[in-house]
């Protein structure tokens, strides 16, 4: 449970109709074995004590005598569990009978959640034998105790408050308006649905979009268990199709007639955050709502529960391949359209754009080459230039050539190595030292060429720095970090990679896609330092650390505002294998420091899209002090293990 991650499962159990010491016999099975898999939250089937099936047994003293007497029993199993579970029973009060969801947790029956919505049509006849739940909650007497029920009551975890669980039952998730809303927005994170759904062609998808797209409108947790094997098949067959969500998306789902347990861990913890970035999502106090307390037995300290649930070591990147295409082409009509609409705003009918033969300007260059094609303008407009200096390599040199070249775009090729020896003159440096000066003195001679080239040719120069450096502040300022239009600046650099890729997969010319396979191969440098043997001597992994690294950090530190600890483990898991936790740990320093030390450079960013839900505007979603101190996040840091 530490950092908000609690381990659930939902299960099915092969029941008997009207069995309820058999039934209750496997519920207690699966109990155990949740128990002895660490699950702290089990939501099981509706009404799986009895069988959804029963018809008109459920009018039966016989049968709903045994089910509270079996009820019972499992409650006295659960004594000294740490595991909360939610499972179907009907409860007979006052001459009324009601579909219900029993809460048990450490042998207490903490209350019973009544269904709602009853279905009355094609095969269901719910109404026939129970009364509609009500959302008041009052107290019944079952065996000698007082026992709420009620629609309108949470469960608020003590050791975790963030775990806070609401529980509707089947159909009421179905309707217009499930009981799931109010529960979500009086403060429920995790929503269990005991469900008897029956089987026809095709419903498994819709439940599952349903169940999906409701964790996503509710930020929440979804756990649903359905009946399987054991109800009766007179009419219907029942599947067992048990799904986890959370936030939109699915976790787990079991194979269909195979009455599986499935198991995840939710992340409350991300939901509340979630919820709390988002001031559309307003919570509301409900004064008509019971909130009953519970609490696992456990040290002071949260138990770390070990991750199932797949953390996604590239998360800015679709894992499937025609998920990549389709993102990559989204991505790209995005930059291509943001600056479309500026040249259109501006009159301009040129770009200039600093090319080197890497990563980032071929990005930046094939997005202006379509915006152009947008606009029906001719790509003779589109300013090439390429600076060689002291560190540009043949490789590169010859790439940036042939990429103008082939893309049809206007070259110029321009060495500033006497421009910059001058200016080292100018200034007093020493050519042979090798410093900050000597490199961002290049940058900002490239950066004052192309925008007097702007002005010469009444053009626009496009920025070609991705969200990744600008994060780090791997940028000089008022040097590559400036521009008129930067179309890559909430672009990552892991991503950069594939929409290069996608546009090499796509090219008709086999020309340009040779130049954009080698490109891609090349090893990402800003060549300001003198090559060796003709090759890169300064490859920017080895200064700053894997952009893979950094782009998760970046992903979980803006997209959710993790702790640097979380972030942490999170790394640990994703990378396992790849890299030790040594080499995370340093390099999550480094991303602390870099982020925070360099805010002032982002403070005053060129305008440019954004393509994704992590951006590092300063107009946007990065509204930061520039002088911010970093002690606490590094504190944190220093103190892991």
């Amino acid at each position: 449970m530490k950092h908000g991650f609690v381990k659930v499962a939902a299960a099915t159990p092969k029941i008997q109709v009207a069995g309820c010491k058999y039934n209750a016999d496997r519920i207690i099975e699966i109990i155990d074995k949740a128990e002895s898999n660490q699950v702290k939250v089990l939501v099981l089937p509706e009404l799986c004590l009895t069988g959804y099936t029963c018809g008109e047994l459920f009018l039966q003293d016989t049968l709903l005598n045994s089910a509270l007497e079996q009820l019972n029993r499992i409650v006295e199993f659960t004594l000294g569990k740490n595991v909360f579970v939610t499972l179907g029973v009907p409860v007979s009060t006052e001459g009324k009978l009601y579909n219900t969801a029993a809460i048990i947790q450490n042998g207490q029956l903490l209350g019973f959640i009544p269904k709602k919505n009853l279905p009355n049509y094609s095969e269901f006849y719910e109404a026939r034998y129970f009364n509609p739940g009500q959302e008041k909650v009052r107290y019944i007497t079952i065996r000698g105790e007082k026992i709420p029920i009620g629609i309108n009551m949470l469960f608020r975890c003590r050791n975790l408050p963030a775990l806070t669980i609401g529980v509707e039952i089947c159909e009421d998730l179905w309707v217009p308006l499930p009981p799931s809303v109010k529960h979500a927005m009086a403060g429920a994170t995790v929503i269990l649905n005991p469900s008897a759904s029956n089987e026809t062609t095709g419903k498994d998808i819709y439940r599952l979009d349903l169940i999906r797209m409701q964790s996503a409108t509710l930020v929440c947790g979804y756990l649903y268990a359905d009946s399987g094997e054991g109800e009766s098949t007179t009419d219907l067959v029942f599947a067992g199709h048990n799904l986890i969500a959370e936030n939109g998306i699915l976790l787990r789902q079991s194979k269909r007639f195979e009455n599986e347990m499935i198991y995840s861990e939710l992340d409350v913890q991300k939901l509340m955050n979630e919820r709390r970035r988002m001031t559309t999502f307003t919570p509301t106090s409900f004064q008509d709502y019971e909130i009953i307390e519970f609490e696992y037995q456990m040290n002071d300290i949260l138990p770390e529960t070990k991750l199932t649930r797949l953390i996604d070591k590239a998360p800015f990147i679709p894992g499937l391949k025609a998920d990549r295409d389709k993102r990559c082409e989204e991505i790209i009509h995005i930059q291509s359209y943001g600056l479309k609409k500026r040249l259109e705003h501006t009159g301009s009918e040129c770009t200039v754009i600093a090319i080197s033969g890497g990563l980032d300007s071929t990005l930046a260059l094939l997005v202006t080459c379509k915006a152009f094609d947008l606009l029906h303008l001719d790509r003779k407009g589109i300013i090439t230039v390429t600076m060689p200096c002291f560190g540009t390599t043949d490789r590169t040199y010859r790439n940036a050539l042939s990429l103008a070249e082939h893309l049809g775009t206007t070259l110029k090729e321009i060495p500033i190595q006497e421009a910059v020896l001058l200016h080292f003159k100018d200034i007093g440096q020493d050519k042979d030292r090798h410093d900050i000066t000597y490199e961002n003195a290049q940058a900002r001679e490239r950066t004052q060429i192309i925008m007097d080239l702007a002005n010469k040719y009444n053009g626009l120069v496009v920025g070609t720095g991705d969200m990744s450096e600008l994060a780090l502040g791997w940028a000089t300022y008022n040097g590559d970090h400036m521009s008129m239009y930067g179309v890559n600046s909430s672009v990552p650099k892991t991503l950069v990679r594939y929409l290069v890729s996608y546009f090499a997969e796509t090219a008709k010319e086999d020309r340009l896609k040779h130049v954009l396979f080698d490109i891609l191969d090349t090893p990402v440098s800003p060549e300001l330092l003198p090559p060796v043997e003709g090759a890169i001597s300064q490859k920017t992994e080895d200064i700053v650390g894997p952009y893979e690294l950094h782009d998760f950090y970046m992903y979980y530190i803006l997209r959710f505002g993790f702790t640097p600890s979380k972030i942490y483990r999170l790394a640990v898991t994703a990378f396992n294998g790849i890299y030790d936790e040594k080499v995370i740990l340093k390099w999550l320093k480094v991303f602390y420091r870099r982020f925070f030390s360099q805010q002032f450079k982002r403070s005053c960013l060129p305008d440019g899209p954004k393509v994704g839900s992590v951006a590092v505007s300063p107009r946007g979603d990065l509204r930061m002090p520039s002088d911010a101190s970093v002690s606490l996040w590094l504190e944190e840091l220093e103190n892991i293990k």
